[in-house]
């Protein structure tokens, strides 16, 4: 099967862009957004500037694709993709690969429900510290994108063709020997941080130095913990210590997603993380305090930002 060339972004946001400029800054890749309406006309109009490089990325209307992508590669917010997964279905050939560096637990069910779940591997991306202020992007590590097949990956894209093109891009990435765990790894993360940083108004740099604001992540982690050993899935207290381990190599003026919507007053992803982990408690019948107390903080400050 040929090597991966022809690469669209579907989602222009911080880890979008900056992924466009790594891919973009490899030989042998055609990089490329694809929005429409009222956001392809603006992302047309605008210029992409990643650590103070300009970066010419054309954006390209899904009804205006020329031929499938090699590798769809998705960024979006969990509220944007019910409206993109058309465009994404439009950019998918025969040899089609998707990969989604979406937060949640939710995002390949969709697409796959649109796409088909052969086009999927199952992605989370660890590390990156993707910044936008306004139009300029900034990032100090690239982190690790983290992938593994759907299912028993008898049907799915090969991973030694996605495996090749990250490499080739400079992109830190791993296959693990349990992609669900790793899922929930990453989900319990997201709880976590983003979450924590959203409430505090706190970029890295005060969980570097605060025991009281690592005790919040580490007490809304915990209830993850707890939900995944109810779901069959091996996460452990040890986990978290593994996030520390990596927070602390993160620049301390590195913020959030979550953190990043809030400043923006834009929606956040408060249902895909403590929404969830509160539907889960009430799956398993375990206790969420803590996520439930954030997300009424959360929700208040959306509905602050709203009016």
């Amino acid at each position: 099967m040929k090597a991966i060339r022809n690469i669209s972004i579907v989602g222009a946001g911080a880890m979008g862009a900056a992924y466009a400029a790594m891919f973009t800054d490899a030989a042998g890749f055609s990089v490329s957004f694809v929005a429409r309406g009222e956001r392809h006309e603006r992302l047309k109009n605008k210029t992409l500037t990643v650590n103070d490089r300009l970066y010419n990325v054309p954006v390209v209307h899904p009804d205006k694709v020329a031929e499938p992508a090699d590798l769809v590669l998705v960024a979006l917010k969990h509220h944007h993709l019910e409206g993109a997964v058309g465009d994404i279905a439009a950019l998918v050939g025969k040899d089609t690969a998707i990969l989604s560096v979406m937060n949640g637990l939710e995002s390949e069910a969709t697409i796959g429900a649109a796409c088909g779940l052969d086009k999927l591997v199952y992605a989370i991306a660890v590390g990156i510290d993707a910044v936008r202020e306004n139009d300029r992007f900034t990032y100090a590590n690239p982190g690790k994108i983290v992938f593994g097949p759907v299912g028993d990956g008898s049907h799915g894209p090969r991973l030694e063709r996605i495996q090749e093109a990250l490499s080739r891009a400079g992109i830190p990435n791993e296959v693990p020997v349990d992609m669900m765990r790793a899922m929930w790894w990453k989900f319990m993360i997201n709880v976590g941080i983003n979450q924590a940083s959203a409430v505090l108004r706190a970029p890295y740099g005060v969980f570097q130095s605060s025991p009281d604001a690592r005790a919040l992540i580490r007490s809304l982690m915990e209830e993850v913990v707890s939900l995944a050993k109810k779901a069959g899935i091996g996460l452990a207290e040890a986990d978290i210590d593994e996030w520390d381990i990596i927070m602390d190599r993160l620049s301390p003026t590195g913020k959030t997603s979550m953190l990043q919507d809030v400043e923006a007053g834009k929606k956040t992803e408060v249902e895909i993380f403590a929404g969830k982990v509160i539907a889960l408690g009430n799956r398993y019948l375990v206790p969420t305090p803590v996520n439930e107390t954030l997300y009424r903080i959360i929700k208040v400050i959306e509905y602050k930002n709203d009016v």
